[in-house]
């Protein structure tokens, strides 16, 4: 249960976030990983190689660590005279997000470039341009899954030539003002070793992720509801109201800030703000905790990576932190 001194605290920073009414426990992080990793943290990836990319923004190249953490490389880090002749493709201007396929091949979205950059492991490099992006997720055969601020389907998947290939996903109806209502729906994904696509709502009252093959049929979906979501849910539907009537640009602070997939037994799980929540493959929740630094500092996750044996969850600026899997204790 929440100790009166952590619930004092929640109130004071006055994070959107509520402390959710039943806590499985509390889980404290093992130790901080990537140690160099901190301020602008975007994604964290671990590739089939065994390897560790990381995107920070700004920054101009993903890096590459070894299992350890110890730095190997940059990608792109060309030297003067070899590489891309194209300047986008020599860096990064503002990376979003990042993803890297099982043959090695790394994926970023460039906010700053309005591009999706390629970069493979033979060398070669290509970029196409999406405007608005927001995330993406690597697929089978080249294919890459691509979310933005302007699409009228909730994913957009390219093909390795750059085209459209298909769209998918129904978006919510929010709001009867068209922008407020694309931007309440706005969200990220994350695909798995299968194929599947998990498209996670960042505004949605109720915080929800939506599996879907890679073709783009539904699948299962992990939805956070009842009493714990049941204020938050609250506070965002009557936010979205108020800006029925505004002019201004709309803007919704987020619920749903991180979620990680498990590779192998697809469970799913949520950050909401420094609250965690599991849920089991087929949707069911099983637990919630709060997550801390070994010093105690809340963490508030951005970014969420399911490990055999333990998560990654890292924040923006306090860096990437290790967690015993709390499932795998019994």
């Amino acid at each position: 249960m929440v100790t009166l001194g952590v619930a004092v605290l929640l109130c004071l920073v006055g994070t959107l976030w509520a402390v959710p009414s039943e806590i499985d426990e509390q889980l404290m992080a093992r130790r901080r990983v990537f140690s160099s990793i901190g301020p602008g943290l975007r994604a964290v990836r671990h590739g089939s190689d065994g390897r560790f990319y990381v995107l920070t923004s700004p920054g101009t190249s993903v890096a590459v660590l070894e299992a350890k953490g110890t730095p190997l490389k940059k990608v792109p880090d060309y030297s003067q005279n070899a590489g891309p002749a194209s300047p986008e493709l020599r860096a990064i201007q503002f990376g979003e997000d990042m993803d890297v396929a099982a043959n090695g091949t790394i994926y970023v979205a460039d906010r700053g470039a309005d591009q999706v950059k390629v970069w493979e492991q033979n060398g070669n490099a290509h970029a196409f341009r999406v405007t608005g992006l927001v995330s993406l997720a690597a697929l089978p055969d080249g294919e890459v899954a691509v979310t933005t601020l302007q699409q009228s389907h909730l994913v957009t998947v390219y093909g390795s030539n750059g085209k459209v290939v298909r769209e998918f996903g129904d978006p919510e109806s929010f709001s009867s003002r068209p922008d407020l209502d694309r931007y309440a729906n706005l969200g990220r994904v994350v695909s798995d070793p299968q194929g599947h696509v998990y498209y996670g709502f960042t505004y949605r009252p109720e915080p929800l992720v939506r599996q879907y093959d890679r073709f783009g049929y539904a699948g299962s979906f992990f939805e956070f509801v009842g009493v714990d979501a049941f204020p938050e849910a609250q506070a965002m539907r009557k936010e979205i109201e108020h800006q029925e009537t505004r002019n201004a640009p709309p803007f919704l602070r987020p619920i749903l800030t991180a979620f990680g997939v498990d590779p192998v037994g697809g469970d799913v799980w949520m950050g909401l703000h420094n609250t965690l929540v599991h849920f089991d493959k087929d949707g069911n929740r099983r637990s919630e905790y709060q997550v801390y630094t070994p010093s105690g500092a809340r963490l508030e996750a951005s970014v969420i990576l399911v490990e055999e044996e333990t998560l990654l969850i890292g924040s923006d600026p306090l860096g990437v932190y290790e967690f015993e899997r709390p499932d795998r204790k019994h």
